[in-house]
Formats: C-alpha cells, sequence, structure tokens
C-alpha cells in the first residue's frame, strides 16, 4: 500500500517505513505526526482524491530537525562595481512513515524506543581489559597562582640625570 502526500507545496509517494526529509513541521523528535493531505491512497484499488482523500491520513515518527544544504544567491551588474551575495539553507524535518490510515483512524503506533550504544572497552595485548580510571577534579576554590608581570625594559636615563 502506498500513498502521495502534500505536505510544503510538495509531493511525495511514500509506504510504510519510508525516510523522508521534508519541509520543517512541528513536532518534538520521537514524536508522532499525522499528515492529514493524501492525494492518493494506492493498493489493490486505488482511491483519488478530489482535491484530497477523505478521512485518510499517514501517520510519521519524526527523527530529527536540521538545515539543509547552503544556497548561495550572488548577483552582479557588470562594469558597474555592483554585487550582492545572500545565501541561506533551508530548515528540514526528517521523518519515517509509520503507517498509512484510511478511514479517519488514529496511529496505533507509538515512537519506537531508541536503540543505545553499548560501551565499548578497548582491550589491551594481552587481551585484558583495562581498569577505568576516575577523571580528575578540580576543586571549585583552586586556581594556579599567577607568575608576575615582567618589568618593561630599563628606560633611558634622561639629559639631566645624566649631568
Amino acid at each position: 500500500m502506498f500513498a502521495v502526500i502534500k505536505t510544503g507545496g510538495r509531493q511525495y509517494r511514500v509506504v510504510p517505513d519510508d525516510v523522508l526529509e521534508i519541509g520543517k513541521i512541528a513536532g518534538d523528535v520521537g514524536t508522532i505526526v499525522q499528515l492529514g493531505e493524501v492525494l492518493v491512497v494506492g493498493g489493490d484499488t486505488p482511491v483519488l482524491g478530489a482535491p484530497t482523500v477523505a478521512g485518510a491520513s499517514v501517520a510519521a515518527e519524526v527523527l530529527d530537525h536540521k538545515r539543509g544544504a547552503k544556497v548561495i544567491a550572488f548577483k552582479k551588474r557588470r562594469r558597474k562595481n555592483s554585487r550582492r551575495k545572500r545565501g541561506y539553507r533551508d530548515e528540514i524535518t526528517v521523518i519515517r512513515v509509520t503507517e498509512i490510515l484510511t478511514d479517519g483512524k488514529a496511529p496505533s503506533v507509538g515512537p519506537r524506543p531508541k536503540k543505545e550504544k553499548a560501551p565499548v572497552e578497548a582491550k589491551t595485548a594481552d587481551g585484558d581489559t583495562p581498569a577505568k580510571k576516575a577523571p580528575a577534579k578540580k576543586a571549585s576554590g583552586e586556581t594556579k597562582a599567577k607568575a608576575p608581570a615582567k618589568k618593561a625594559a630599563a628606560k633611558k636615563p634622561s639629559k639631566e640625570q645624566e649631568a
């Protein structure tokens, strides 16, 4: 089953477990959002919307918010000493499509648990794992004493002092 959704002025063909980069939408990382503008729901019997399919939506999990590639707009008027450089980066939301819903149903899948990486310990040449060392802590009141500043080079004696 697939769907064609519209968001941010663009259309995307999606299936469950697709990962997309779309224009920024509201939602914290890890939450489920519903995209309501579904233009087509395909499968055994495709349903075309006029302009959207009634009661259809797409549930997606927000994976990340980031910024796109830098785009530079450079304008130059030749022989006029006129140049303008302007750049921007699009705000992007990365989503994973969890399910395609029809008939006004609510999403049944909650946010997926994050996978935690197990700490990897480096092994020594003889195969033993080294003992962990506690990090050195600084006392809040300790500061290094500053060395006294060097004095400027001796000044030349004035004419009055020489005589």
